[in-house]
């Protein structure tokens, strides 16, 4: 079921590309409709994951990442219709597509652990879900940010000029955004770790052994933990020493680059305890 939201986010980068570079409005709003679509049918198959499994599939990650797309999706078209702005369609759904091709082409198992259906698993899970998409978004703009940054450094108005909206309103979009991820990424972290700890006053559980096994050295939580250093220097610290604009956007990059590694490869590939 997810090759149906991977062809039709796929359609909408075209579609998005097409505006991008034509600028003209019926394609736009051709890219908005598609992506709407796209949502929707997402949407459908989240939900009837959803009652296969008797709870929100977000027990590994596939079913996290499938999740991460979704509300990605949901906060740009969100930005777009807020702001009239779509501009950054053609940067975000080259996102989309790589990344909604994992469930599509490596279906989730289905995962129906009773430890993995209490009220502060289901917050650290949503909570870091919310808190990538917003850092998703803090990346593009801050590309967006440096491509018009160098096209204005260098005296040539053009092509990224006459696209994208003035660097000061990319600099507040990118703040707003890194600020909203940092608070959930906040809450999930300090969720997760409660969860922990409840986990381990618990007898053995033979669905979820390795909840009781996890630790700082865990991979997954030491690049969770070191992606909020950074977005915390980046808040609490950057701007303060002259680290504004282009430094920003440059560090809003390194944060989700932190992120998209956490996200796949340390999942599916460097950790045991912690692969939900």
């Amino acid at each position: 079921m997810n090759f149906v939201p991977l062809a039709l986010y796929a359609a909408a980068f075209v579609a998005y590309g097409w505006h991008f570079a034509r600028r003209a409005p019926a394609v736009g709003r051709s890219a908005t409709t598609i992506l709407v679509a796209a949502v929707l049918a997402h949407t459908f198959v989240i939900g009837m994951e959803t009652m296969e499994s008797g709870q929100v599939p977000v027990g590994d990650a596939t079913s996290a990442i499938s999740m991460f797309v979704w509300l990605l999706a949901v906060s740009y078209l969100y930005t777009e219709v807020t702001t009239d702005e779509r501009a950054m369609g053609v940067f975000i759904l080259p996102l989309l597509v790589a990344l909604q091709a994992i469930p599509a082409f490596r279906p989730a198992d289905v995962v129906r652990a009773s430890l993995l259906r209490g009220p502060l698993f289901g917050i650290h899970v949503s909570s870091l879900l919310l808190a990538y998409a917003s850092f998703a978004l803090a990346c593009v703009i801050g590309i967006t940010y440096v491509l018009l940054f160098k096209e204005i450094k260098a005296k040539h108005l053009g092509f990224f000029y006459a696209r994208l909206p003035s660097l000061q309103v990319l600099d507040k979009m990118n703040q707003r955004a890194i600020v909203f991820g940092w608070i959930f990424l906040t809450v999930g972290i300090l969720a997760g770790a409660a969860f922990a700890f409840q986990t381990r006053a618990l007898p053995g559980s033979a669905d979820v052994p390795q909840v009781q096994a996890m630790s700082l050295a865990d991979p997954k939580i030491m690049a969770a933990l070191v992606c909020w250093a950074v977005y915390s220097f980046e808040l609490f610290a950057a701007r303060r020493i002259g680290w504004g604009g282009r430094r920003a956007a440059y560090l809003s990059a390194v944060g989700f680059a932190i992120v998209l590694l956490n996200f796949v490869p340390i999942s599916y590939f460097f950790t045991k305890s912690h692969n939900f």
